[in-house]
């Protein structure tokens, strides 16, 4: 809004002409993604405290975890409004991208919100049922795919990390793709939400990721200089993967051990469904095998767990699944397991931005 605002005044007043540069809004939005959420989520937690609205413990959790039932949950409302206020406010409204950001954002997060409610009205976890969660997420997947690619016109390439001039066109097998990257991206960042901290700061590297990557695809110089594909809209979501950050910043003050909030269902599907969006529409997918190699570990410890487990009648790979709680169940306190893997997500954020010039 302050782009459609404020910078047509520039004529009369230069300062406005700020509002034009990608880099300028990135910085300022992503400030006040940070300050609405610092600001909002204290008068939240007491709200959500006097309606006894807290987390529920999973019985078959690790024991220690049971000190955490009753924490105030659905941190992330307070996540997604501020992201939304922000991008309504910083961004350039004209460009689709803005929009199918938005449309992924509350989509997933509105499942989420609801499996959330159900779960604290319900009592003992009962929220939406998994195959119910499932479908929704398929549907919100399929139009996200309608959206972009036959109405924004995007095509349906897929770009191989490392490699120069490798594409492979997927065709009408990009509705499946898109699908699995959607229900992959926000499916994995859910799961990993099981310690305080563990999946929002990870999710700020791959924030920070993307924000180069779309500042770079946007920009026609950089593009070819770096072999990846220009994509005109793109720039715009650098603005978008700011905010993200900064909202994300201003989580874990609060989310931070011991935390004082968990981000719930709403949360995580929500930011995990944004991030899986703008991959695709960056065409930039298999970069968050990359980039956020901690949820994909997560995600695959539970699928293996699983797995296993049925075909063997009931053996098991890891003590506990997902990943994190097997390191808690091998002695290592939560602060150690989060901060590690804290450090691997950077480490793998360094990885992916160095693709840049790897090909």
């Amino acid at each position: 809004m302050f782009y459609h605002l404020l910078y047509p005044l520039s004529d009369w007043f230069p300062l406005f002409n700020l509002f034009k540069y990608i880099t300028f809004r990135t910085f300022y939005g992503s400030l006040m993604a940070f300050l609405l959420v610092y600001f909002l989520m204290p008068p939240f937690i007491n709200y959500m405290k006097k309606k006894q609205f807290g987390q529920i413990v999973r019985e078959e959790g690790p024991v220690h975890h049971k000190v955490k039932t009753g924490t105030p949950t659905m941190g992330g409302v307070i996540i997604i409004i501020a992201v939304t206020l922000s991008i309504l406010l910083w961004c350039n409204l004209s460009n689709p991208f803005v929009w199918l950001s938005l449309f992924a954002l509350l989509g997933f997060g509105a499942i989420g919100f609801v499996d959330d409610y159900l779960k604290i009205k319900r009592g003992k976890n009962l929220g939406l049922k998994a195959r119910e969660k499932l479908l929704y997420q398929i549907i919100l997947s399929s139009l996200f795919y309608v959206f972009l690619f036959k109405l924004v016109g995007l095509n349906t390439t897929l770009n191989l990390p490392f490699f120069k001039k490798i594409v492979i066109d997927l065709g009408i097998l990009y509705l499946f793709f898109t699908i699995i990257v959607l229900l992959g991206s926000s499916n994995a960042v859910n799961l990993t939400d099981g310690l305080d901290g563990l999946a929002i700061v990870p999710f700020v590297v791959v924030a920070g990721v993307y924000l180069v990557f779309a500042y770079a695809s946007g920009h026609y110089k950089f593009a070819n200089y770096l072999f990846i594909p220009y994509i005109p809209y793109a720039g715009e979501l650098a603005v978008v993967c700011g905010i993200l950050g900064g909202a994300g910043l201003g989580f874990l003050w609060y989310n931070s051990h011991p935390a004082e909030i968990f981000m719930g269902d709403v949360g995580s599907l929500g930011l995990g469904g944004i991030m899986g969006a703008i991959a695709i529409m960056v065409k930039q997918e298999l970069m968050l095998l990359v980039a956020g190699a901690v949820f994909v570990a997560e995600a695959l410890s539970v699928i293996l767990q699983v797995g296993y487990f049925k075909l063997t009648g009931g053996k098991r790979i890891f003590k506990m699944a997902p990943l994190h709680h097997h390191f808690e169940l091998l002695g290592w306190k939560e602060n150690k397991v989060v901060v590690r893997f804290w450090i691997i997500s950077v480490l793998c954020g360094i990885i992916a931005l160095s693709t840049l010039k790897i090909r």
